[in-house]
């Protein structure tokens, strides 16, 4: 069989499936593309959350890619001027809560972007200057906990407003817009 897989910006306001039984309407991957039978998407992005989502037909690449070896960056704007303090504790690893269990994260790379990153769009508005400051940070992990970047930044004191994944090993977002889907040659 020839796998095939497939790189997509996910946009707000969309979940990471396929299908979805409950009663409440979701927006799902298959209304972007017409991804071929069998594809599943690697890893997951919350609702909120936007960016590099890579998909599939082929188990043994998504397992490989959802593994700790795997770098996943992500560019987060949060609520405040981000201290140098806050990226240490980032950087050493912070303790969030996952299914009700405190949990350490590993160490990470985090910094923050002197330039505001040139992104698409989003679909919600994130509020405005007048509510107060607010900046952009780099963090890239290894894991992949339930919400653990929007729980990270929240635990040194800096919510976030709007997460986007940039990176997933070598393979980036660079050149797609929401919604975009593009073929890809996979190779970790």
């Amino acid at each position: 069989m020839i796998h095939r897989h497939f790189k997509l910006f996910k946009p707000y306001g969309y979940i990471s499936q396929f299908k979805y039984d409950l009663k409440r309407k979701k927006k799902l991957l298959g209304e972007l593309f017409d991804f071929p039978e069998g594809t599943m998407a690697i890893g997951r992005l919350d609702e909120d959350s936007e960016g590099l989502l890579l998909l599939t037909t082929d188990g043994k690449v998504s397992q490989q890619i959802r593994s700790r070896k795997v770098e996943k960056e992500y560019y987060a704007q949060v609520d405040g001027l981000i201290t140098e303090t806050a990226l240490k504790l980032l950087q050493n690893g912070v303790e969030i809560g996952v299914e009700g269990i405190k949990y350490m994260t590993k160490p990470c790379k985090s910094f923050q972007l002197t330039e505001t990153p040139q992104l698409p769009k989003r679909a919600k508005k994130i509020r405005d200057e007048r509510h107060g400051p607010t900046s952009w940070v780099s963090i890239t992990v290894t894991e992949g906990k339930f919400r653990q970047v929007r729980k990270m930044t929240a635990a040194v004191g800096f919510p976030t407003l709007r997460l986007v994944r940039v990176r997933i090993h070598d393979i980036t977002i660079d050149g797609l817009d929401a919604g975009d889907v593009s073929p890809i040659d996979y190779n970790l």
